[in-house]
C-alpha cells in the first residue's frame, strides 16, 4: 500500500471514530436533557424493592439508556406528562435502571431484556409482573397503569 492510501485510510479512519464519538456525547447530551425534564425522581432499586414490601405497592422499572433516542422519546412524551407523573407516583414506585451502570447490566440479564426502553412492573420479590408495551400516548400508558393496578385488585 503506498502512502497516499495509507494517509487516507488513517484520516477516514480518524474522522470515523471522532463522528462515532461525537454522535454518543449529543445523544446522551440530549437524553440528560430530556431525563432532567421530566421532573421525576427514581429510586434505587434495593429501596424500591424495600418501599414496595412496605407499602404493598408495584414498582414500575425503567430499562434505559441515556444515549437511547427512543429512551429520550419516552421521556418526553409519557415521562414528563403531568397526569401519568400523578398516576405513576401515586400508585407505583418509579425506578429507572441505566443500561452503562453495573446494577443496570445485571438487571438486565436477570429479567431477559434485549432493547431499551423495556418497561417492567415488579413486585416486591423483584418479581416481573408485567411488560408494558411501548406506547407514546400518555392516555394509553395512564391506562396500562390503572388496568393493571384494576386488576390485581380484583384477585
Amino acid at each position: 500500500m503506498n502512502k497516499r492510501r495509507l494517509k487516507i485510510l488513517l484520516v477516514f479512519s480518524v474522522v470515523v471514530i471522532a463522528a462515532y464519538y461525537l454522535f454518543f456525547a449529543v445523544h446522551t447530551y440530549l437524553g440528560k436533557q430530556a431525563l432532567e425534564a421530566t421532573g421525576l425522581q427514581s429510586t434505587e432499586l434495593s429501596e424500591a424493592l424495600r418501599q414496595a414490601e412496605q407499602s404493598d405497592r408495584y414498582i414500575l422499572a425503567d430499562m434505559s439508556a441515556i444515549w437511547c433516542p427512543t429512551c429520550r422519546k419516552l421521556d418526553q412524551k409519557i415521562f414528563s406528562n403531568e397526569k401519568v407523573k400523578q398516576v405513576l407516583l401515586t400508585n407505583y414506585i418509579f425506578t429507572r435502571l441505566e443500561y452503562e451502570s453495573e446494577e443496570g447490566k445485571a438487571f438486565m440479564k436477570r429479567h431477559g431484556i434485549k432493547a431499551f426502553p423495556t418497561l417492567l412492573i415488579l413486585d416486591k420479590d423483584e418479581k416481573k409482573l408485567l411488560q408494558l408495551p411501548l406506547t407514546f400516548d400518555p392516555e394509553l400508558f395512564i391506562n396500562y397503569l390503572i388496568d393493571f393496578i384494576e386488576m390485581k385488585s380484583l384477585r
